[in-house]
């Protein structure tokens, strides 16, 4: 580090404090502060103390200075830099304004450090800031009030906000997937926390529904909230008027799984003349019907792993039938397994109700409790359940078990797209694509940015808080397609297809996706990262307040000097790493 003096025409010349690094084998250079401003005997005690002269006063030379504060800015410079190379803030409001960088200051954080309103204003306020984050967005007081406020000026932009990300994401023609998730809260004062069919097993407390629309890749584009007791199929409505609406798409393929897109929506919600096209897939029970048919046989799969079939049940649909063996020998594995645990716990049942001590009685509660095992197992429609007053029995339904059997790794696709729109293997790779969504959802809920637990009662400000996860996702699903040579994940998507033999096969890793997990390393050299650990990697390039002794020095700023994973990690994300 050094004091440089650099010519400005018929101005004074400026003072800079300057810095040499090494990249590429090149000797290269960066300015880290102006410090023009200083008097020329602070300016020449800082060149001294640079080039260890410093005139003596009685201290040595690391002595001479002290560090009053340091912050881990590398992962909030890369985080925000990121988001406004997306425009990210210029889409939530065209004007600059204090409740909009406060929006963004929450929308970061959530990817830093999910946390609760209130842990999250500490982590901006100046005097308990985690991170530079608050004071890069210059939201260094902001406290918990202001931040429920800014939620409350966020949740009426939402509509504006979801036109303009799908403007930029969807494409009349293109895939549109949907899929719902659950949350569950831990308190009951929230009108839309009901009770429902609980995706996280925690059937005994109120929860929320909440849906989301991503393009054919899972970058998300919308989402809506509902009551925890809503159906899946009940919300399919309202995304069909969004889309038709609110985006103005007349001519795109709605993707969604058999619980949601079912024959009764396909009827109203969805006819023909809407212009919405669909993909979905059949339930077991219409499977076991085109068995019963004699359309479905296993001989059809002798040299192919997916037909085309028809039936008169779905008339101007196509019916993609496909076999998994891999799927069929996992499915033949655990059933035995599941009948049996299914048995030793009803067993017990029915030993209860003839010991001779306190015996087991009544219908309602023998019921329950075998209620609560098939739910368990959900072996249900496998067992007979005979329940008396005073007794319980059981025996297995063989020809209903032996009639799943022969159908184990068989699943049909449905869809209204005409086969000169899409192939029989795009129909499947559409519908597969869903895992998307999923993956959207385990980021959400469990892996980076824990939408739980909600701390809010008022609906819309739920709803804020719901959106502001969506669109923290929204950030970090560009930030891993951009990273994802540093990361574990596939950096090359048109290889790993091409080594797809199928689209009902497995899904494959591309050869790099491969040397990675094996190596660790990139092709660079570099260590591979999750994105978790890649953020905690950013985050040791500390800002560091330096504070002079002399007091005629006036107190600057230094950045930790990157490493090569993080250098490398800013030139992906097309960001700079710099103070101001």
């Amino acid at each position: 580090m050094y004091v440089a003096t650099v010519p400005n025409r018929n101005s004074p010349p400026a003072i800079l404090l300057r810095e040499s690094f090494r990249q590429d084998g090149k000797v290269k250079t960066r300015t880290l502060a102006n410090i023009s401003h200083l008097g020329s005997q602070q300016i020449q005690a800082l060149r001294l103390a640079l080039t260890g002269t410093l005139p003596a006063v009685g201290s040595s030379l690391p002595d001479a200075f002290h560090i009053s504060r340091s912050l881990p800015h590398g992962h909030a410079a890369a985080v925000l830099g990121c988001l406004r190379n997306l425009h990210l803030d210029s889409i939530l409001d065209p004007q600059p304004s204090r409740p909009r960088d406060l929006v963004l200051a929450m929308i970061v954080a959530r990817i830093l450090d999910p946390a609760s309103k209130l842990a999250t204003a500490r982590g901006l306020h100046s005097d308990t800031l985690h991170s530079s984050l608050g004071e890069l967005l210059q939201v260094d007081s902001a406290d918990e009030t202001e931040l429920y406020q800014d939620m409350d000026w966020l949740f009426p932009r939402q509509s504006r906000i979801e036109q303009e990300l799908a403007r930029r994401q969807l494409s009349h023609g293109g895939l549109v997937l949907y899929d719902l998730t659950s949350t569950y809260f831990e308190g009951r004062h929230c009108p839309l926390a009901k009770l429902g069919h609980s995706r996280d097993n925690k059937s005994g407390n109120p929860q929320i529904v909440f849906g989301l629309l991503t393009n054919a890749q899972g970058c998300p584009v919308a989402v809506e909230v509902f009551t925890g007791n809503t159906a899946d199929p009940k919300t399919v409505a309202a995304q069909i008027n969004k889309l038709r609406q609110r985006f103005g798409l007349s001519d795109v393929v709605l993707v969604g799984d058999r619980g949601m897109i079912t024959s009764a929506r396909i009827r109203q919600d969805l006819p023909a003349s809407h212009g919405i096209q669909w993909v979905s897939a059949l339930r077991a029970n219409q499977i076991q019907k085109l068995a019963k048919d004699g359309l479905l046989q296993m001989s059809l799969f002798d040299k192919t792993d997916l037909v085309e079939i028809a039936h008169p049940d779905f008339p101007g649909e196509r019916l993609v039938a496909c076999f998994n063996p891999l799927l069929a020998e996992e499915r033949s594995r655990k059933r035995p397994d599941l009948l049996a645990a299914t048995e030793k716990h009803l067993e017990k049942i029915a030993a209860a109700t003839q010991r001779a001590r306190r015996p087991l009685r009544g219908k309602q509660h023998i019921g329950l409790r075998a209620g609560k095992i098939l739910n368990r197992y959900k072996m249900g429609k496998h067992f007979q359940l005979r329940i008396q007053e005073d007794s319980f029995q059981y025996q297995r339904k063989t020809a209903n078990i032996e009639r799943e059997q022969s159908l184990d790794g068989i699943y049909v696709i449905r869809t209204s797209v005409k086969k000169e729109a899409l192939t029989s293997q795009q129909v499947v790779a559409s519908y597969k694509s869903l895992s998307g969504v999923e993956r959207a959802f385990r980021s959400l809920k469990t892996v980076d940015l824990h939408v739980r637990p909600i701390h809010h009662r008022l609906p819309d400000r739920v709803r804020a808080h719901i959106l502001l996860c969506m669109l923290a996702y929204y950030l970090e699903w560009h930030m891993r397609q951009l990273l994802a040579p540093l990361l574990f994940d596939d950096d090359d998507q048109p290889q790993a297809q091409a080594a797809r033999t199928s689209s009902v096969a497995p899904a494959q890793r591309s050869a790099s996706a491969r040397r990675k997990a094996l190596t660790k390393q990139t092709s660079d050299g570099l260590k591979v990262h999750s994105f978790q650990t890649l953020l905690a990697d950013l985050a040791t390039i500390v800002k560091n307040r330096i504070q002079p002794q002399d007091k005629r020095i006036a107190a600057f700023d230094m950045l930790t000097t990157p490493t090569p994973i993080q250098q490398r990690a800013f030139e992906l994300l097309g960001v700079t790493l710099r103070l101001y």
